[in-house]
């Protein structure tokens, strides 16, 4: 039979090696994109809205509406002058924060610390790992225990057998996951002049309840963890680049660096910041509006949206708790890992091979899988995410009186001390801290 002439002839599809070097070029693009160039600071702004941090910003919109809106804009100069400290000690000394620790305090400071960090960590991914079951469980109908073993090994995959500067990439696209949080206030009703009001001026009264919560918004916004990860990720990217060499010993590129560092960590902060606005602002208008007044965890806030907002808000809010917990466990592991090896001595980096730094994947290895022990075992992963939280409340104080002396120092930072108004803030950040670690001896 003859072709039909009136239909055009399809042209032959490509060849393999012509679609993979199409694909190869669009990674290159996408690589070159903006966002692909961004720092540390992004990722460690949306670690901090991790799922646990997710159900206490629900936490306090459903409990207290719009009246803790304000802890977001008091927050958000103290949190990125203590990451700017942090990542600034990391560029400029080449070393993390813990191995900055161990040249200058006594061992018993930075052994305490670094224990702390470990089991405040694991209790921390504990909770995260099982709000990232539920929510997938909502969305798919798979059992959360079944879902969460699956985030679990598929973590520990990523961080242990893909290299830094491939894992940080698509990293640094999940961190558009949070934008879900802005998404909902679309689909519902803000009553936006009050919110203006109520975000500088609320209406709340000074008791233990409201007190505690002050402590949990802090507690979570201003994490220890965030610290050692932010000053070993500048130290991952120094290492990444060719060339380069900390600005203690080569003050070529400190003009860049630094101006790089401080936008990529004010602007990761406020990202983080307004998401947690964000966060609290849906579920005032929501949960609270309707007298949803009690949250537990992050998928049990996307729950109580559905019958209020719609499938849609339900929908991008359990998908935002997967994207975030994605960025949230590895920080969390992987600040653990740099603490405890650079005390140690040990060998330490994403960037290494398995082989290379037993040690330091090891501990990556040890504190998941241990949270993961934790959702079959009889802890309650809201009970874990409680004491992770109390023991974050106490390891944070002293921890940020030593990073400013660290970065105070001629010794340790050279010609880059950290200036004087990040010092104040630190300084204003650390009392805020210590008054809400106090407020949590409170009689409820």
């Amino acid at each position: 039979m003859e072709p039909d002439a009136s239909q055009p002839e399809r042209p032959p599809a490509p060849p393999a090696p012509l679609v993979l070097a199409g694909l190869r070029a669009s990674l290159a693009r996408l690589r070159e994109h903006p966002l692909a160039r961004i720092g540390p600071g992004l990722i460690t702004g949306v670690a901090d809205d991790d799922p646990s941090g997710i159900a206490t910003y629900s936490q306090a919109g459903a409990q207290f509406g719009l009246n803790m809106l304000w802890t977001m804009p008091l927050a958000f100069p103290l949190m990125a002058a203590v990451q700017s400290m942090c990542a600034k000690l990391g560029r400029v000394t080449g070393k993390g924060l813990a191995a900055n620790i161990k040249e200058v305090f006594p061992p018993a400071v930075l052994y305490g610390v670094v224990a702390l960090l470990l089991v405040a960590n694991t209790l921390n991914i504990a909770a995260d790992v099982a709000a990232m079951g539920e929510a997938a469980q909502l969305v798919s109908g798979i059992d959360r225990h079944v879902s969460t073993v699956c985030f679990v090994f598929a973590t520990l995959v990523l961080q242990i057998f893909v290299p830094y500067h491939r894992y940080v990439f698509f990293l640094k696209w999940l961190t558009v996951s949070l934008l879900a949080y802005a998404a909902v206030l679309f689909v519902v009703h803000v009553p936006w002049r009050e919110v203006a009001v109520r975000t500088v001026w609320p209406r709340l009264d000074l008791n233990a309840d409201a007190a505690a919560m002050v402590v949990a918004v802090f507690g979570t916004t201003i994490s220890p963890y965030l610290f050692f990860w932010q000053a070993s990720e500048e130290v991952e990217d120094l290492h990444t680049h060719a060339g380069s060499a900390p600005l203690v010993d080569d003050a070529r590129e400190a003009p860049a660096e630094l101006q790089r560092i401080g936008w990529d960590t004010w602007s990761g902060m406020l990202y983080s910041d307004l998401t947690a606005w964000f966060i609290m602002l849906a579920t005032a208008v929501t949960l609270h509006a309707a007298g949803v007044t009690d949250i537990a965890t992050a998928a049990q806030a996307a729950s109580a949206l559905r019958p209020l907002a719609g499938d849609f808000a339900y929908l991008l809010f359990a998908l935002g708790i997967l994207g975030v917990g994605f960025i949230g466990v590895p920080v969390l592991a992987g600040s653990g890992a740099y603490a405890l090896a650079e005390a140690l001595g040990w060998p330490e980096g994403l960037e290494r091979k398995p082989r290379d730094a037993l040690g330091f994947y090891g501990i990556i290895a040890v504190s998941v899988l241990a949270a993961l022990a934790i959702q079959f075992s009889s802890i309650s992963p809201m009970k874990a995410l409680l004491f992770s939280a109390v023991i974050n409340g106490v390891v944070a104080v002293p921890l940020m009186v030593v990073i400013l002396l660290l970065v105070s120092k001629r010794a340790v930072m050279g010609p880059f001390t950290a200036s004087r108004p990040v010092i104040a803030l630190g300084w204003i950040a650390t009392a805020v801290m210590g008054a809400a670690a106090l407020m949590m001896l409170l009689p409820r």
